[in-house]
């Protein structure tokens, strides 16, 4: 890729990156030369940024004139990937957890206590700054938008802190006080719930937008999900649920009761789940990344597509089940075992990503959106699952700035 400037950068104020082999706009209506299909795909493309948004999409031979100008390389351009659900607020390392899971261990909701305990005990410039190598690994691999939630403290003052820690470094932050209950409250977990509705929420709340809960066997049921559901919707927290990752469960349900924005997991649901799906604007978020590491049953993203349902692709990192930050693996993983195809898998992994945080300015690249951009090595996207495991990011923009 070679780039020429035919201003002094320091007075640019417009950028055309031109010779694009494919364009994945996610919108062929905001597109004049858009093809129909999913990915409203533009061919010899270009695309103009101005300041942080998308200025001009459409054919190269009819881009207007720019500041500077950037030579794509015949190379595929989409929009930087939306991962809506990771855990990066942790200290502690599960490696030996891992290895003894592959040797035949399954996979319990109780080991998230293992990282409570790490956390609880790092300081804030140790948690600080593994979020930031978390957040640098995913922007390498064409992450623009992520997600983070607390949920490896479970004190107020420990959760507080992680919410603190996060809003500083993630553009989306999630409470997620109920993750489990700790082990001090292993008698009395409407002790916790009450905690985890009252005080914590109190110092919580104004450093999140969503409130998220585990409803699972082994962490809380469905009652005591709505309450905290419920209790962080009346602050102004928009909720989210953790469901259907270990078996079937009230969660999906529950989260299309609440209009949550998304059900995350979904790994094992009945018709009457997929049928609440696809009758909501609740989005199915689908984390492959989890259930390779643990070795579970993938979700069945053809059942849910072919009812309606809008799904989501996210890596769900996190230092237990799905300790990985890429989601072009996570592409990979959801043509491969998912039953999607390729344009589906890029589409859940932007625009899905941000359908699942109700969040219209990014996942696609149109006029007026934000100028969140990846270019690949290839000349097309399809080969992001073509070529699982090779490292095609070339280039990002984000918020307009090329960043990588």
């Amino acid at each position: 890729m070679t780039t020429t400037t035919t201003a002094p950068l320091a007075a640019a104020t417009s950028t055309l990156v031109t010779n694009i082999a494919t364009l994945v706009t996610n919108d062929h209506d905001a597109v004049e030369d858009a093809e129909d299909g999913l990915l409203g795909l533009v061919r010899d493309a270009a695309v103009v940024i101005a300041g942080d948004r998308v200025a001009w999409v459409g054919a190269a031979d009819r881009a207007p004139a720019a500041d500077n100008r950037v030579d794509a390389g015949g190379r595929t351009l989409l929009p930087g990937f939306v991962d809506s659900h990771s855990h990066l607020l942790f200290a502690g390392d599960r490696g030996e957890e891992f290895a003894a899971r592959m040797s035949g261990r399954p996979y319990t909701a109780g080991g998230i206590r293992t990282t409570v305990e790490a956390t609880r005990a790092a300081p804030d410039e140790r948690l600080a700054a593994n979020l930031v190598r978390h957040v640098r690994e995913a922007l390498r691999q064409g992450t623009t938008t992520l997600e983070t939630k607390s949920g490896y403290g479970l004190t107020v003052e420990d959760e507080a802190r992680a919410l603190r820690i996060a809003e500083e470094h993630v553009d989306e932050v999630t409470y997620l006080g109920a993750h489990v209950v700790p082990p001090e409250y292993a008698d009395d977990p409407a002790g916790y719930v009450d905690l985890v509705t009252g005080p914590m929420l109190d110092a919580c709340a104004l450093h999140a937008r969503w409130v998220d809960v585990f409803c699972e066997r082994g962490a809380f049921d469905g009652d005591q999900a709505r309450a905290i559901l419920t209790a962080g919707m009346a602050r102004g927290l928009v909720p989210r649920v953790h469901a259907g990752q270990l078996g079937p469960g009230p969660g999906v349900r529950l989260a299309v009761e609440l209009d949550a924005a998304s059900a995350d997991h979904c790994t094992h649901l009945t018709d009457a789940d997929v049928d609440a799906l696809a009758n909501s604007r609740t989005v199915a978020t689908l984390l492959p990344g989890c259930d390779f590491s643990t070795r579970a049953p993938y979700p069945d993203a053809r059942r849910l597509l072919d009812a309606g349902v809008t799904v989501a692709l996210s890596t769900d990192c996190n230092p237990g089940s799905s300790y990985t930050s890429s989601m072009p693996f996570c592409v990979a993983l959801a043509v491969r075992e998912l039953g999607m195809t390729p344009d589906e898998a890029v589409w859940a992994a932007t625009a899905g990503g941000a359908a699942a945080l109700r969040r219209i300015d990014i996942g696609r690249v149109t006029p007026g959106a934000r100028a969140d951009l990846v270019l690949l090595d290839a000349p097309s996207h399809v080969h992001l699952a073509y070529r699982p495991g090779v490292p095609l990011v070339a280039a990002v923009w984000q918020r307009g700035t090329r960043v990588l």
